[in-house]
Formats: structure tokens, C-alpha cells, sequence
């Protein structure tokens, strides 16, 4: 091969690295930001990620950002607040619902339920 050649596949490969570490560092990867199938998947891959006691309500807010559908009340001194997240499309009608997404039970803002047994409970309480 010729030196311009290997000059030419030098300069793509530091392009590509350069781009490559402008992306990493400048780019936002927040939920809100992103297409709602995106988010969708994000808070899916997220959720099956979280273990209980070990997550908390400040961390949720954090990086799953705002829940779609939120309750809360008060029990006997307990706090308890169920965060739904948005995890699957149902139907195209502009409005999320409860069937299109993944609850999440805090007490006392540490994390103790996912999914269906998570409102199941909270209605119980």
C-alpha cells in the first residue's frame, strides 16, 4: 500500500475516535430527552436492574427522571409512594396509562416492590 493510502485510513480512524469521544463525553442521555419508545426500553433495562432496599425514591428521580403516573399516602407513620414508568406501548392514543407501565413501590423512600405486586400492595395498605 502507498503512504497515502495508510495516511487516508489514519485520518478515518482518528476522525471516527474523535467523534467517538465527542459523543461519550457531550451527550445526554437523559429520559427525558429521549423518543418515548426509547425511553420505553431505557426504563425497561433500568427497572430489571433495580434491587429492593438497595434503591431509593431520590434515586429514581435521578435517573429514571419524573414518573408518568404517581399515588401516595400515609400509613401509620409509613410513607408510601408508587411511581409508574412508562415500559410498554398498549395503545396510540396520546395518554399513558397505568396497563402501559412498571410501578414502583417506596416506603419510607427505599424501594420495596416492582411491578403489578407493587400497586397490588399499595392498594392493600
Amino acid at each position: 500500500m502507498s503512504k497515502k493510502v495508510i495516511f487516508r485510513i489514519l485520518l478515518a480512524l482518528a476522525a471516527y475516535g474523535l467523534f467517538v469521544l465527542l459523543v461519550v463525553n457531550f451527550y445526554d442521555d437523559d429520559p427525558a430527552n429521549m423518543k418515548w419508545e426509547d425511553r420505553e426500553a431505557f426504563n425497561r433495562q433500568y427497572i430489571a436492574k433495580l434491587q429492593l432496599d438497595n434503591f431509593t425514591f431520590e434515586q429514581a428521580l435521578e435517573n429514571l427522571g419524573s414518573p408518568d403516573i404517581t399515588e401516595a399516602k400515609k400509613v401509620d407513620n409509613v410513607n408510601y409512594q408508587v411511581m409508574f414508568y412508562r415500559t410498554q406501548h398498549v395503545k396510540s392514543d396520546g395518554i399513558t396509562t397505568q396497563e402501559e407501565c412498571t410501578p414502583l413501590l417506596f416506603s419510607n423512600g427505599l424501594l420495596t416492590a416492582i411491578g403489578n405486586v407493587a400497586y397490588e400492595q399499595f392498594k392493600s395498605l
